[in-house]
């Protein structure tokens, strides 16, 4: 009962200080600049938003996930991309500033997109009637989401200097927190995750690679840059598992759920550095 009050405690705190972290990277500007790579942010959005979930869903049917982890998988598909993929994205040799645009829209898009694909996805594995959505619950979504990173923009906005002397500091302890969340959720279910990661850790992984496939590919078909399909990539490959695993726990109240997004969030990490080496890799051959 303790671990679980203290988790029920940390999420909503590491998922403000992430979308806070966010906040205090933006600048209207980033907003703005979809006028300035059109072609590259429709595409990583159509990618993220529409071409993700179905691959997703896929992906479940193919390795005959059940209702719970299947669902917990697709509600990581529908989490917009995590800031790490700045980071990856800068050592990579991608383009930040689109991942940043894409990581600003896909943020605040993910306020209308995540609760349709979530519904959808009870709908698909028999979950409708027996797992329902709290509507204050989908509200605490919103506001975690919006008043951390208004407020980060605000600062940014108002204190630039002070802003950037924070963005190392609230990155380093979003990272510790996302640990904290996964280690966690693992916790909760300390009992089946030998059994969940045999079910889903290949699932998860295949998603993982997948998604950075589908990131850089489809945009280098469509004659995008290839620093900016790097930076799709990364977007799509490296989601906000803290968001994933803050509605499994807090808003559908299924711990199960939460086991897809903690497992792909320690996957991930190693998949984006060798996509990184890769696509550099092939650059200088």
């Amino acid at each position: 009962m303790g671990s679980t009050n203290l988790l029920t405690v940390i999420m909503p705190i590491a998922l403000s200080i992430i979308m806070l972290g966010l906040g205090l990277s933006l600048t209207v500007t980033d907003f703005q600049r979809v006028v300035k790579f059109p072609k590259a942010v429709f595409i990583g959005l159509f990618c993220q938003m529409i071409i993700l979930p179905v691959v997703c869903l896929g992906i479940t049917k193919i390795f005959g996930l059940g209702p719970e982890l299947a669902i917990g998988l697709m509600i990581l598909s529908a989490s917009p991309g995590g800031p790490t993929a700045n980071l990856y994205s800068h050592l990579a040799k991608g383009d930040v500033a689109l991942n940043i645009t894409l990581t600003a829209i896909n943020s605040v898009l993910t306020l209308l997109t995540l609760p349709l694909i979530l519904g959808w996805s009870l709908q698909v594995f028999g979950k409708a009637g027996e797992i329902f959505m709290p509507l204050h619950k989908i509200v605490e979504v919103f506001l975690i989401i919006l008043i951390p990173v208004t407020l980060g923009m605000l600062i940014n906005a108002k204190a630039h200097m002070f802003s950037k002397k924070m963005e190392k500091p609230v990155k380093i302890l979003s990272a510790l927190f996302l640990v904290l969340v996964i280690v966690g959720a693992v916790m909760k279910e300390k009992e089946n995750i030998g059994t969940y990661f045999q079910q889903v850790g290949l699932a998860a992984l295949f998603f993982n690679v997948i998604s950075m496939s589908v990131g850089f590919f489809i945009p280098m078909l469509f004659k995008v840059e290839r620093k900016q399909a790097i930076a799709i990539g990364m977007e799509i490959g490296i989601h906000n598992g803290t968001l994933a695993i803050f509605i499994a726990l807090n808003v559908l109240n299924n711990s199960a759920m939460s086991i897809p997004p903690a497992i792909y969030s320690l996957i991930m990490f190693f998949t984006a550095a060798i996509f990184g080496f890769l696509v550099n890799l092939r650059k200088t051959t």
